[in-house]
């Protein structure tokens, strides 16, 4: 008798209040996003993982290449006055050193078609591509030249030497030409420009001409690349002219073509620089900074150094049109829209409906969420993003489901959750694809389902406790 008064007596406790069991589900909704952020983890190994991928494809290939160039190299000698400790006393001293004169060029042509193909390895592929930079190049030396601390007397002329940078040497294939006042010279390895970080190649020539008139140079230089190709740009003006099939251009650096046409057979684009937008001077008494490609996707105006980054260069980019990695992040990111909305869903069937579910249950369901986003990252490996998404979602729609047919006691009732979660995947896809107003639409998304929220639960008694009617 007493076992059985007990029993009554627990089954008549009360339930925990609307305020505690929301609570609980805060409470579980942290647990859950620490699985969450260890997808968003494994989501950046996988990429790094591809990049390492695709470095190793095009090691052999050529890098994503900043191409400088011509520029003209005097030698010069210079008096250079310094002053040492000797015996006690200071000594001053004069030598006569030789440094070199950088002389940019009146004017530069340039033109490039950019021959793409994709190169893959298991799931990994990379867009690489073969060029000819064709272009000529005129070289005269200002009346004024003693203003920048050099006399014509000084200078070298016999031993001039031509100039180019290309930041990966390896990429250089043959067929590579360079004529002269309608003289051919014979190209020399190394001695590159400081653009290139000294990388390139170089050919000697009798600057005589130079002395009272302009030096003529017409060149072929043919370079593999990938990804990116970069143009360091320093004349009095630079026209460049690059094209190619591939459809999906993206322009970046300091400097955005004059003109461009992008469809589905290709790009062609025209850029005009001159050297007061340069803020540079044609005459040098050293070599210039370093140039690093700068890849669309990778501008911030707000970053340190980024006046040094891109500083005098104009990059194409040849983007992949899906970036897989990038949209399974982004996806991931709205994960805790999915878990929010699903476990408020849950929680108003416990509250309003009458249905008891536990804390386990919560979990259980919660990390069926966060697999969604392990099935999208793995699918999307193989058969692309979009494809990815619908197996994923169809498939994490379809377990919650079923298994909300048992939790909520009613297959009606799971419909509404697989409804839910149907229209949940369908928002963030568009969210996905509309990057422009994701913000918008998530901010009205979320204003909507509170409001909904607000309403059903307006009576509610929060701080009350709860009673089951007895069976």
């Amino acid at each position: 008798m007493v076992e059985i008064a007990q029993g009554e007596a627990g089954a008549d406790r009360p339930e925990r209040s609307p305020g505690r069991k929301f609570l609980m589900v805060i409470l579980m909704g942290v647990l859950i996003s620490i699985p969450l952020f260890t997808v968003w983890l494994l989501n950046y190994d996988r990429q790094s993982q591809s990049q390492t991928a695709q470095r190793s494809i095009v090691s052999g290939w050529g890098g994503q290449q900043v191409f400088a160039g011509p520029k003209l190299v005097l030698p010069y000698r210079a008096r250079v006055t310094e002053s040492v400790e000797e015996n006690g006393k200071t000594v001053t001293r004069t030598n006569i050193v030789t440094r070199e004169l950088f002389v940019a060029p009146q004017q530069v042509k340039l033109d490039s078609a950019l021959n793409t193909e994709t190169k893959q390895r298991a799931i990994y592929q990379v867009i690489v591509y073969d060029t000819a930079m064709t272009g000529s190049a005129t070289f005269r030396l200002p009346d004024d030249l003693d203003r920048f601390g050099v006399t014509r007397d000084q200078i070298d002329f016999s031993r001039a030497e031509l100039r180019f940078g290309l930041s990966d040497a390896r990429g250089l294939a043959g067929d590579n030409q360079v004529v002269v006042n309608g003289q051919p010279l014979a190209l020399q390895p190394g001695k590159g420009l400081g653009e290139t970080g000294n990388s390139g190649f170089f050919a000697f020539l009798d600057g005589a001409a130079l002395e009272s008139g302009t030096i003529e140079a017409r060149f072929k230089v043919r370079f593999k690349g990938h990804q990116s190709v970069t143009l360091a740009p320093h004349a009095g003006q630079t026209e460049w002219t690059v094209r190619s099939k591939w459809p999906h251009p993206s322009f970046a650096g300091s400097f955005l073509p004059e003109s461009r046409t992008v469809d589905a057979e290709g790009f062609k684009a025209k850029y005009v620089i001159t050297n007061l937008a340069l803020g540079s001077s044609l005459i040098m008494t050293e070599d210039g900074s370093p140039v690093q490609p700068m890849r669309a996707r990778e501008m911030s105006y707000a970053e340190p150094g980024y006046d040094n980054a891109v500083a005098a260069s104009a990059t194409v980019d040849l983007i992949q049109p899906v970036d897989l990695y990038g949209q399974v992040d982004r996806a991931t990111k709205y994960g805790f829209l999915i878990i929010g909305f699903t476990f408020v869903a849950f929680l108003l069937f416990d509250l309003i409906g009458g249905v008891r579910i536990s804390a386990v249950q919560y979990i259980l369901v919660g990390v069926a969420l966060v697999l969604f986003f392990v099935l999208l990252l793995a699918f999307a490996e193989i058969i692309g993003f979009a494809w990815a998404y619908v197996m994923a979602s169809l498939a994490t729609i379809g377990l919650i489901s079923a298994y909300s047919a048992s939790v909520l006691s009613s297959w009606p009732r799971a419909s509404v959750i697989g409804g839910l979660l149907a229209g949940l995947y369908g928002a963030i896809y568009i969210l996905l694809s509309l990057e422009a107003y994701s913000l918008l639409i998530g901010s009205l998304l979320i204003f909507a389902a509170l409001a909904g929220v607000m309403f059903v639960t307006r009576r509610l008694d929060w701080s009350g406790s709860m009673s089951r009617p007895k069976a």
